[in-house]
């Protein structure tokens, strides 16, 4: 049986905008030696599935920095600092990103994000009957297009590639299992 290691000790390494950096040493449980590890500490993220009363997705298109392309992505983003509940951080995300607002938020799942170097959750939430109801309340750093896309079309733009961003694909999986009835809502 697999046994959590021991964290012998922690250190911080270095403090970024988005994310901090720290170096653990732990002791695996199997051998008794001592391994070092880095983790980095993120607040935890919300990922918005909007819903219009059409039955489409609301998306949109960005550049990402670390993989050099334009992604098809639904909207989402950092939870806002002393932010606890991903309900109304994916309220808020939806509304700045988007302009769009709808009825009331529920949760649809959560990862984590990458548990193999990182500490923070990912949220899934489901908003539907969304209209356009707001100006874009873009951070300086955001450059976005809203897409509509028809519901019917996400699961062949997931098996040809269109939509790659990994937490994305994960998000849209809660929504399938939901959408099949394999899902509750929380």
């Amino acid at each position: 049986m697999i046994k959590p290691w021991k964290r012998v000790s922690s250190k911080p390494v270095a403090d970024y905008r988005i994310f901090s950096l720290r170096a653990d040493t732990c002791l695996n449980p199997r051998t008794g030696q001592e391994h070092d590890f880095y983790v980095f500490d993120a607040v935890n993220w919300v990922n918005v599935v909007a819903i219009t009363p059409s039955q489409e997705l609301v998306m949109v298109e960005q550049y990402r920095h670390g993989s050099n392309t334009v992604e098809l992505e639904i909207p989402g983003g950092m939870m806002d600092p002393g932010e606890q509940d991903p309900l109304k951080g994916a309220e808020r995300e939806l509304r700045e990103e988007t302009g769009y607002s709808g009825q009331p938020a529920r949760l649809l799942g959560k990862v984590w994000s990458n548990p193999a170097i990182m500490s923070n959750l990912t949220y899934t939430v489901l908003i539907e009957s969304c209209v356009p109801a707001h100006g874009l309340e873009l951070d300086p750093g955001e450059d976005l297009a809203t897409r509509l896309v028809p519901v019917s079309q996400i699961n062949q733009l997931l098996a040809d590639g269109v939509i790659a961003h990994s937490l994305v694909v994960a998000a849209l999986c809660h929504f399938d299992l939901w959408r099949r009835g394999l899902k509750l809502l929380k």
